[in-house]
């Protein structure tokens, strides 16, 4: 049995949960996120407790866990909605929002366009180069912002990109770094020849 699919989500009375074949309801003060989840666990609601549990002992209860663990981000999402911020490095690189159309500007021949799907709120700063995501559904966000930074992922030599904030990046010297120490080697290699 799983250790954490046995734990119950206890939720408070402003979040409203509701079962329906297979599909999971969650409500709350800042959104509603609504799952489907697999048919091989059981999910119910009593006095505020919500519980899942396997319907068969040998490959639902692997899936025990899983399910509790996404209930429970569902609740903890529309009591405070999730957030995830992108930063934009690199010079002209810049975000753009006009409505639900986020566009950016990463060196490309042509600008890179997203549709902003309606559970998730976007805002761009003044200078362009931040982006911050916020959603109750914490599944839609991280794939959403995964996206984004797809993009134009960050180079190992210079950082250029789009990367989440705090994060990160391991760089590589780059070839003049790499050419230079191996000319003194070699310039070395060749003043102990002559000697």
């Amino acid at each position: 049995m799983s250790r954490i699919g046995d734990k119950p989500v206890v939720f408070p009375a402003s979040v409203k949960i509701t079962i329906n074949n297979g599909n999971v309801t969650v409500a709350g003060p800042v959104g509603t996120v609504v799952k489907q989840f697999d048919p091989r666990v059981t999910v119910s609601v009593e006095n505020g407790i919500l519980t899942v549990k396997p319907v068969t002992i040998n490959g639902s209860d692997a899936m025990q866990g899983t399910v509790r663990a996404i209930i429970n981000n569902m609740v903890s999402g529309v009591q405070k909605k999730y957030e995830k911020k992108l930063e934009i490095t690199g010079v002209g690189y810049k975000a753009q929002l006009a409505g639900s159309k986020l566009t950016l500007l990463l060196g490309y021949s042509h600008p890179v366009e997203f549709d902003i799907p309606k559970e998730i709120e976007a805002a761009v700063d003044p200078k362009g180069i931040s982006i911050t995501l916020k959603s109750p559904d914490k599944e839609k966000l991280g794939f959403f912002a995964s996206q984004i930074r797809m993009s134009k992922s960050p180079d190992p030599y210079k950082a250029k990109g789009v990367k989440y904030a705090g994060e990160r990046i391991a760089k590589k010297p780059g070839k003049s770094a790499i050419g230079a120490g191996g000319a003194g080697a070699a310039g070395s290699a060749g003043g102990g020849a002559k000697k």
